[in-house]
């Protein structure tokens, strides 16, 4: 079974160059514009996602709080959690740490750094 990631990110151009080099290097990607468009994705019985990359600064609701509410839900968390941002390191540490994430994927990122940041945290 295909292992399925969830990619949420406000930028068109981010969710392309994110989901191409994931499918490229076999797996099932899905997408959402914001953390309450992403709802439909983790909360599916049929889609539910087996890592999720979140963007930290997004309309609505953003990253960091999204994360803490995904970590505090039994139904959600045990999902992997990578953060896409251009943060600075040092403050990308500390919103991993402080929500439960489980890393990070600085951007901008290659498309052989994003698959192998996944793998990292997939064990594979």
């Amino acid at each position: 079974m295909p292992i399925k990631i969830l990619v949420i990110d406000d930028s068109p151009l981010v969710l392309a160059m994110a989901s191409d080099a994931l499918i490229a290097a076999g797996f099932d990607v899905f997408t959402a514009t914001n953390g309450i468009e992403a709802n439909s994705f983790i909360f599916s019985t049929n889609n539910r996602p087996d890592l999720i990359i979140l963007d930290i600064m997004m309309p609505l609701l953003d990253g960091n709080k999204k994360a803490k509410i995904l970590k505090e839900k039994d139904f959600s968390k045990d999902i992997p959690i990578l953060f896409i941002s251009s943060k600075e390191e040092s403050e990308l540490i500390q919103m991993v740490a402080e929500s439960g994430a489980d890393g990070y994927i600085r951007k901008p990122f290659t498309p052989q750094g994003i698959v192998s940041s996944v793998k990292k945290v997939l064990k594979m």
